[in-house]
Order: C-alpha cells, then sequence, then structure tokens
C-alpha cells in the first residue's frame, strides 16, 4: 500500500535532488512529496543518506501510530527528534 511522503532536504548534492524526482515531485526547492510503497520508501531514504555529503534530510510518511506519521532525519542540525511515550516531538539544541 502507498503511504503519503515528504522529503525536505538542505545542501544536498544537486544529482541527488534530480534523483529524487524520478519518484516524486518537487513544488519548491528542496521539498519532495509523492505516494509509495514502504519498500521504495525505504530505498530511496537509504540513497539519500548514502549521497548527502554534508547536507540535511527529512522525511516525514504517514504512519500507523498515535500521531499518524513518522519522522525521520540525517546530518548536522540544531533540531533533533525525540520519542516521548511513543510521540515523536523536536528537541532545539
Amino acid at each position: 500500500m502507498a503511504t503519503m511522503t515528504v522529503i525536505h532536504l538542505e545542501a544536498v548534492p544537486p544529482a541527488l535532488r534530480g534523483t529524487l524526482t524520478r519518484w516524486m515531485t518537487e513544488p519548491v526547492t528542496g521539498l519532495f512529496t509523492g505516494n509509495m510503497s514502504a519498500r521504495v520508501r525505504d530505498e530511496v531514504w537509504r540513497m539519500i543518506t548514502r549521497s548527502r555529503d554534508t547536507g540535511r534530510a527529512v522525511l516525514v510518511h504517514t504512519a500507523d501510530n498515535e500521531q499518524g506519521y513518522l519522522i525521520r532525519t540525517a546530518g548536522d542540525s540544531a533540531r533533533r527528534v525525540i520519542d516521548i511515550d511513543g510521540l515523536q516531538l523536536i528537541a532545539i539544541q
């Protein structure tokens, strides 16, 4: 089953953004959205984490949990995802 997926990229190589447009739409620079299976989403995320160099990436996708979505991050950022009793919250350092 396909799920809604949103990816935000910052300071990544242009080739990575170009590759991502094969599966997703880029409505504004660095923001990608689309529907894909969990398998494709996980493969795309692996590709992003391998190819991002020193850039940052955030993945948000629908999930069967209390919030209705999950967040994954890669790269250095002042914001990090923390889990508190099953809820994903953002901590700013």
